[in-house]
């Protein structure tokens, strides 16, 4: 009977199918700048394009995005390196090349005005893309986000500048625990098989994960030495617990937003959409203004 018994990558593959459905979701395929950007698409309305974080993926919104389907389009790309996207070991990945990927990417679906959001790299890459073509973005949504100084000033960055360790680079399957640890205060219950699959995929993705990191945080220039004040109206959502990024920085994003709204969550670590799915979309629904 051993023989009958799913992979990991099976399992993990039927779950997210699961997910999917239930948030009202499709995975779509598309090509965009030479990459393959497979996405998660459903609802109508409003476009709100959301962004994933650094190793993460399309999935990482899917829970979250079953309270917004009902009063958006949602879609939901792999960003090219990661999830299910192109991997091109001869292309650069810093801040820049990414937002004209994801600009050659809603081009490709007829976006052309939209909320747009982003969790840790995915929130540098969304407000660089509202600072380039703030005539595409009705309003940001930023969750944990990277891209100024002082989100760096945090446990897990001060740590990878003095040892070049940090558990967003997963050496070996067996990290992915260590991963979620330090991303979650209180993580979700997660099967052991999605786990060993995250862990697989990410080992596999090691040395190209280290040089994409390295342009994000070497090579890509800071937003507050790019801009002084951007029109944009932005949400900023951090978790207080983040070890990750530091929660002061959103003071640094308010200075650069002028036009904002902050929420610091109690309990919980940087990625709030998948902490806290509910919470997260129900203070967006409150405060999100309309496309337009």
């Amino acid at each position: 009977m051993a023989g009958f018994l799913p992979t990991p990558e099976a399992a993990t593959a039927f779950a997210f199918g699961l997910e999917r459905k239930f948030a009202g979701l499709k995975l779509k395929k598309q090509e965009a700048d030479g990459f393959a950007m497979p996405y998660l698409e459903g609802g109508r309305g409003d476009v709100l394009v959301l962004l994933h974080g650094f190793g993460g993926d399309k999935d990482n919104f899917t829970r979250m995005a079953g309270r917004l389907t009902k009063r958006y389009r949602v879609v939901l790309p792999d960003l090219p390196g990661f999830g299910e996207a192109s991997r091109d070991v001869s292309a650069h990945y810093r801040i820049a090349d990414q937002v004209a990927r994801v600009r050659a990417f809603c081009r490709a679906l007829n976006i052309e005005r939209m909320i747009l959001g982003g969790n840790s790299m995915g929130g540098f890459i969304a407000a660089q893309y509202a600072a380039t073509y703030p005539e595409d973005v009705a309003a940001l949504w930023l969750l944990a986000p990277a891209g100024v100084a002082a989100a760096q000033q945090s446990p897990i960055m001060i740590r990878y500048r003095e040892t070049g360790e940090i558990p967003l680079v997963m050496r070996s399957p067996d990290d992915a625990r260590a991963l979620i640890q330090a991303v979650m205060t209180r993580p979700p219950y997660i099967p052991a098989f999605a786990i060993k699959t995250f862990g697989r995929r990410g080992a596999a993705d090691q040395a190209l994960h280290a040089r994409i990191l390295n342009e994000v945080l070497e090579q890509s220039p800071l937003l507050e030495t790019q801009f002084a004040s951007l029109r944009v109206p932005a949400l900023i959502v951090w978790g207080a617990e983040d070890k990750v990024l530091n929660p002061r920085a959103a003071a640094t994003f308010q200075r650069l937003f002028r036009h904002n709204k902050l929420i610091l969550m109690p309990c919980v670590g940087h990625v709030p959409m998948m902490e806290a799915p509910f919470r997260t979309a129900r203070d967006f629904l409150a405060w999100a203004p309309r496309v337009g």
